[in-house]
């Protein structure tokens, strides 16, 4: 939209500028201009307008296919990632833009047959052939981008960068523990709230609510974590008063609640840090099912899984607080834990990896190195519970022999011991 403004801002502008320098006779003091007469400058703005809308519907048609068969194979939540892809914006944007720009030029072009004197806009019929030069370039640009867009292993990538993007928007830095100071709530029985429109949790606006919540005498506590579906009619809330014995406002409490708990109709990244770790999972899943089986691309999935689980293990994940202007507890949202994270990347790999002796190498790596990553011990009894989940599929479903699953239990033990030992 921002290109098609100034496509008509330019081919309103440039046309009186053209106005300004033409000179008697209808030479032009700039060089290398557009030397055309009237109906050479209305040929080509015309064929420029008209090869334009005409690439732009064909290309985006078959954009669409391509990605269309892609999210079939892999994931569909894969088409919210190219949506806001800067490429595939820009480069529309410049298609659409010159094509409104050769059109809007081409109302100023005044031929014998025409109202007044004949007029050609020189310099604007040469920013349009420019403009068209670009295009063609961008085009190309574009469909090499997509070529590479649509490879499993650069949308894997850009899930990753997502994912990291949302940790440092939406997780505490390392050794942050500012969440981590005591979080009580009154011992009197909580009230619930109860959503009014059902949708996922897509963002929070705690200082608005923890305001809210002072005001009416109360503490909060969300029933949802951000990403979380929400159904209307069930509680989305819990409160309880604050001081004790005070009367809370519920009124105020679920109007602030009803305002700044966004709902929307799917997940979205922004803070959502479940969400591309999903998406990976997907991708993974999709690759062992049997219509596709590719564990090729399921065990290059695992590899990002692991490197998101490993992140995720080293930040503080506990439920954020939001306090008042005197320290009091109004507000406390609730986080994905490591425990809940863990399930989430390693959960469905395992069930629909049954007898893919790739896949449960590489699960059996990836369990080492979480053990490697994860601090003080934390996640030890999950991670040995995973191990012997895989190492009894190993034995039950594929040829793995017993001294391989010997040695996988062996490096985890290592590695939650801290050492890596090199390889013999």
């Amino acid at each position: 939209m921002l290109a098609i403004v100034l496509a008509i801002g330019l081919g309103i502008g440039l046309p009186a500028l053209d106005q300004v320098l033409e000179q008697p006779g209808g030479e032009h003091p700039l060089t290398l201009v557009f030397g055309g007469g009237p109906s050479a400058a209305r040929d080509v703005l015309t064929s420029i307008a008209g090869s334009l809308i005409s690439v732009t519907g064909l290309t985006f048609s078959f954009t669409v296919v391509a990605l269309q068969l892609s999210s079939s194979q892999h994931s569909p939540r894969l088409l919210q990632t190219f949506v806001t892809d800067r490429v595939v914006q820009t480069t529309l944007a410049l298609l659409v833009g010159t094509f409104v720009y050769a059109l809007t030029v081409l109302r100023t072009v005044r031929t014998e047959e025409s109202a007044g004197p004949t007029f050609v806009p020189r310099l604007s019929v040469t920013a349009g052939f420019v403009l068209t030069l670009m295009s063609v370039v961008g085009l190309v640009l574009f469909l090499g981008h997509l070529a590479r867009s649509l490879r499993v292993e650069t949308m894997l990538r850009d899930v990753s960068d997502e994912a990291r993007a949302t940790f440092g928007r939406a997780l505490p830095a390392d050794g942050d523990d500012s969440g981590a100071r005591g979080i009580s709530v009154s011992s009197e029985p909580s009230t619930a709230v109860c959503a009014r429109r059902s949708g996922f949790v897509t963002d929070v606006d705690g200082d608005r609510i923890a305001a809210a919540a002072a005001t009416a005498g109360a503490t909060v506590v969300l029933e949802p974590r951000i990403g979380d579906s929400v159904v209307a009619g069930t509680p989305v809330a819990h409160v309880w008063p604050c001081p004790p014995g005070a009367v809370v406002d519920l009124d105020a409490v679920q109007q602030s609640l009803d305002r700044d708990v966004q709902l929307e109709y799917e997940r979205t990244p922004h803070r959502d840090v479940a969400y591309s770790l999903r998406k990976v999972v997907d991708i993974a899943v999709r690759a062992l099912s049997p219509g596709t089986n590719d564990p090729t691309t399921a065990v290059h999935a695992l590899s990002h899984v692991s490197a998101l689980l490993g992140e995720l293990a080293t930040h503080p994940l506990r439920p954020v607080p939001f306090r008042d202007e005197d320290g009091v507890v109004r507000l406390v949202l609730p986080q994905w834990d490591v425990h809940s994270l863990v399930r989430l990347g390693l959960e469905e790999p395992l069930h629909f990896g049954e007898g893919q002796p790739a896949v449960l190498r590489r699960l059996a790596r990836l369990l080492r190195e979480l053990a490697w990553r994860a601090p003080g011990g934390s996640l030890d009894e999950v991670i040995r519970r995973y191990m012997e989940r895989v190492v009894c599929l190993a034995e039950e479903s594929t040829d793995v022999d017993a001294a391989e699953t010997g040695a996988w239990r062996q490096q985890l033990t290592d590695a939650l011991a801290g050492r890596w030992p090199p390889p013999t």
